[in-house]
C-alpha cells in the first residue's frame, strides 16, 4: 500500500508541476519547432522532464516519512545517489533541449550520472547466467558495467521518444511490471524489504502517469531529453539493485533462474529499437548519434497506422513482453504460455490486418501531388510550359487539402 501511496504522490505532483513548466517554457521560448524529422505541426514547449524530477523528489521525501518504507533510507546512501544522479542527467538533458549540445558532451553527462550512482552504491554486485551460475563482479568491472547499463537505458528511452505519449507509456508499463516483479521477489525472500528497486520502479510509474495527460497526442508539452534520460536512469537504477543482487533461485522457472533477463524482456521495445538504430547507422557509415525517421514508430506510421494507433501498438508490444516476464513468476510456465500467445497473436493481427489504410493512402496521394507540382514548375522554368497546362497551383492546393485530411485521421 505504501508503494501505491508514493506512486500517487509522484503522479499528482508531476501532473501539477507540468502546468508550471509548460507556461515557463513558453514564456522563455523553450519550444520545439516543427520541421526536419519532427512530425508535430506547431511549436511545442519542452523540458517536461523538469516536472518529472520535481515529482520524483517530492515523492521520495514522502516515502522517507512512511513507516513501511523508512527502512529503505536507513543507513543507505542509495536514495541520495539516485536523486543526485537524477539531478545531473536532468541538467544535462535541459542543456541539450535548450542549446542542442554535441553527442560527446551528452555522453559525458550520461557517464557522469552513472558515476554518481556507482559512488553511492547503486550498482550490480553479481548476476546469474543460464548454465554459468552466479557471476560476481570485480571491483574494476562494477563501475564499467554500471556505466554501460545506465548509458544504454538512457539512450534506449531517449530514442523511443518519437511520438506523443510513446516513451511515457512504455516506461509506465515497464516500471509497473518491474515493480510487481520486485515485490514478488521480496515475498519469496529473494530481495530484502529494504531494497530501493521497487520504490524507484513505482515512482517512475507514478511520474509517467502524471505526465501522460499533458503528453498524449496532440501533446501540450514534450518531456525532451530531460525527461527521457531521467526515466532511463530510473529504470537503470531500479533494475541494477534488483536484477544485479538476486542470488538465489526462488522458483523453478527460467525467469527466476536468470533475474537479470527480466529488464531486457520488459524493456524489449526500446532496447530493440536502440539496437536496430545502431546497426542501421553503422551499416550506412553514419554517426550513431545521427537522427533518422526509421525507428519502430516511424515504420508503423509508414505502414499506414496513424499517430495514436502507432503508440497504442507499441504499448501493446510492451504489455505483451511484460506479460511474458510476469505471468511465469505467478503460475507454471505451461499455463503462462497460453495468455502470452493469445495477446501476441492479437497484437500481430491488429498491426497487419487493421492499418489506417485511408490515412496511408491520403499521405501517399499528398506526396504524389506535391511531386507532380514540383515537376511541372521545373518544366515551366526550363521553357516547356507550353506542353503542359499550368496546374501546379491546383496540385499544391490539392496536396495541402489531402495532407490536412491525413493529419486529421492521424489523431
Amino acid at each position: 500500500m505504501d508503494y501505491v501511496s508514493v506512486a500517487v504522490v509522484a503522479a499528482l505532483v508531476t501532473y501539477s508541476s507540468t502546468f508550471i513548466v509548460r507556461k515557463g517554457s513558453q514564456r522563455l521560448g523553450f519550444v520545439v519547432k516543427p520541421g526536419g524529422r519532427m512530425i508535430h505541426t506547431q511549436p511545442t514547449p519542452t523540458l517536461g522532464g523538469v516536472a518529472m524530477f520535481v515529482g520524483f523528489i517530492v515523492a521520495m521525501a514522502v516515502a522517507r516519512l512512511l513507516p513501511g518504507l523508512g527502512g529503505v533510507f536507513t543507513g543507505s546512501s542509495e536514495p541520495l545517489g539516485v536523486a543526485l544522479a537524477g539531478l545531473v542527467i536532468v541538467v544535462v538533458g535541459a542543456l541539450d533541449d535548450i542549446f542542442d549540445v554535441s553527442a560527446p558532451a551528452k555522453l559525458a553527462g550520461q557517464i557522469l550520472s552513472s558515476s554518481v550512482l556507482w559512488v553511492f552504491g547503486v550498482t550490480m554486485f553479481w548476476f546469474k547466467l543460464p548454465f554459468a551460475g552466479i557471476v560476481v563482479l570485480s571491483a574494476s568491472l562494477t563501475p564499467l558495467l554500471t556505466a554501460f547499463w545506465v548509458v544504454a537505458m538512457e539512450n534506449a528511452v531517449n530514442l523511443i521518444d518519437g511520438l506523443d505519449g510513446l516513451a511515457a507509456g512504455i516506461v509506465a508499463i515497464a516500471s509497473l511490471a518491474f515493480g510487481v516483479y520486485s515485490l514478488k521477489l521480496q515475498s519469496s525472500g529473494q530481495l530484502p524489504p529494504t531494497s530501493l528497486g521497487p520504490l524507484v520502479a513505482f515512482l517512475a510509474f507514478g511520474i509517467c502517469v502524471g505526465f501522460l495527460p499533458h503528453n498524449m497526442h496532440r501533446a501540450k508539452i514534450f518531456m525532451g531529453d530531460t525527461g527521457a534520460m531521467f526515466l532511463g536512469l530510473l529504470m537503470a537504477a531500479s533494475t541494477s539493485v534488483v536484477g544485479g543482487r538476486t542470488s538465489n533461485v526462488a522458483d523453478q522457472t527460467f525467469f527466476f533462474f536468470a533475474p537479470l533477463v527480466i529488464p531486457f524482456v520488459i524493456l524489449g521495445v526500446p532496447m530493440l529499437d536502440m539496437v536496430f538504430a545502431v546497426i542501421r547507422r553503422t551499416a550506412r557509415r553514419t554517426k550513431v548519434s545521427s537522427p533518422d525517421k526509421e525507428h519502430l514508430h516511424h515504420r508503423l506510421m509508414q505502414m499506414g497506422h496513424g499517430h495514436s494507433r502507432s503508440v497504442i501498438i507499441l504499448w501493446g508490444w510492451t504489455s505483451v513482453l511484460a506479460l511474458v516476464a510476469l505471468v511465469p513468476t505467478f503460475v507454471s510456465e505451461t499455463k503462462a504460455i497460453v495468455p502470452a500467445v493469445i495477446v501476441l497473436i492479437a497484437v500481430i493481427l491488429w498491426i497487419m490486418l487493421h492499418p489506417s489504410s485511408s490515412t496511408g493512402a491520403l499521405h501517399a496521394k499528398a506526396s504524389w501531388l506535391q511531386k507532380r507540382s514540383l515537376q511541372r514548375n521545373s518544366q515551366k522554368k526550363a521553357g516547356h510550359g507550353n506542353y503542359f497546362p499550368d496546374l501546379s497551383a491546383g496540385d499544391s492546393e490539392s496536396a495541402a487539402s489531402v495532407s490536412g485530411e491525413a493529419r486529421r485521421l492521424d489523431t
